[in-house]
């Protein structure tokens, strides 16, 4: 596995659309697996492959429901699960939605509050090519969205109602990606 280069704004294929993947072969896993150790080193909980200059209908996202709270001492941590998205496209949305916090990993030093639908259907192919139908709510379904987004060229900047570089004494959240 190798780390793969994150890049920035205003790097241009940051806003294309990405291209759908039809190939499903060697590389395509060991791209994979780049993108989960480049996020994971990142630190982030999401990655598009447009975020590493690829553009291809491909995401990948590890989260585990209540990574974000404290622990009590001795608790094991909770277990983080694993998604690759391919070709993915939301095909249900709650009506609710809910405003929160957002940053990115190709627009380092900025947050920004979003809001998102509280839960949706998400249709996508998974690493192997095989169909997948998931339903996310809450923090993992904010994660999908912020992550298919970037696969039609969409920043979280684009949908924020305000934008700030956080103090270092603000509790600066996880990049999403």
């Amino acid at each position: 596995m190798a780390l793969r280069q994150i890049v920035h704004l205003p790097e241009p294929i940051l806003r294309k659309k990405a291209k759908p993947v039809t190939k499903f072969d060697k590389d395509l896993q060991v791209l994979i697996d780049d993108m989960f150790e480049t996020m994971r080193e990142a630190p982030g909980v999401g990655l598009a492959a447009p975020q590493i200059n690829l553009p291809m209908q491909l995401a990948v996202v590890e989260y585990a429901e209540g990574e974000d709270e404290e622990l009590e001492e001795g608790a094991p941590e909770p277990k983080k699960k694993t998604f690759v998205l391919i070709n993915p496209e939301i095909v249900k949305v709650s009506e609710e939605k809910v405003m929160g916090i957002e940053g990115c990993l190709s627009i380092p030093g900025l947050v920004g509050e979003v809001e998102r639908y509280e839960a949706i259907q998400v249709k996508a192919l998974n690493r192997h090519g095989a169909p997948v139908k998931l339903k996310v709510d809450g923090w993992m379904a904010r994660i999908f969205q912020h992550e298919i987004d970037h696969l039609n060229g969409v920043l979280f900047t684009d949908l924020a109602t305000r934008v700030w570089k956080p103090n270092e004494d603000e509790n600066e959240e996880t990049p999403l990606d």
